[in-house]
């Protein structure tokens, strides 16, 4: 058996590693949303947002705050930070959901009220482990702040005797503030 020389199979490897070549894909997503999420695996985009940062002096507690609304559902989120100074920044971080009231995450979606009245009504809670905030970019001069956010809100629905109907879970995943405008106020 004849072997190779040591260029061909040099020449041998080569056009081996040539054709396993793997091709290589990018991709980059840009929004210009302010304000969005997956709620349940559907995209949401709020047309009405609020956002605020509250200095209470007396307290000495810094709570930043949004809302959006739209398609028939409402995303309300605040976290507090306590021993905070006065000014119109938020501290950078990650802010999670736990057995104190610093960080809170609400869902509301339209049913039907005793009245027989459309009206946005809270859907579950939150329990601690369930939802995270991280805010990563706070520009306190043009007073926008930019993070991420998600939370599942798990309830009970029940009929109108107080029997059991079923449960209830809302997943809001993919959450993001993109230079979210925010007021600040100090009190």
């Amino acid at each position: 058996m004849k072997r190779l020389s040591p260029i061909a199979a040099l020449l041998f490897v080569v056009l081996l590693l040539q054709n396993c070549k793997k091709d290589t894909f990018t991709a980059t997503s840009y929004t210009n949303n302010t304000l969005f999420a997956l709620i349940n695996d559907t995209t949401w985009t709020p047309d009405t947002i609020n956002a605020s940062i509250t200095y209470n002096l007396a307290a000495k507690t810094k709570i930043f705050s949004f809302s959006g609304i739209a398609l028939n559902k409402e995303v309300n989120i605040s976290v507090t930070q306590n021993n905070a100074g006065n000014t119109p920044g938020f501290t950078l971080g990650t802010y999670s959901v736990n057995n104190t009231s610093n960080v809170v995450m609400t869902y509301f979606n339209e049913q039907k009220n005793a009245q027989g009245n459309y009206v946005l009504t809270q859907r579950g809670t939150v329990a601690p482990g369930s939802g995270t905030i991280i805010i990563t970019a706070v520009d306190s001069v043009k007073k926008v702040i930019t993070g991420t956010f998600s939370f599942s809100s798990k309830g009970t629905n029940y009929d109108n005797n107080g029997n059991f109907v079923s449960f209830y879970n809302a997943n809001i995943f993919s959450g993001a503030f993109n230079n979210m405008p925010y007021t600040f106020v100090s009190n």
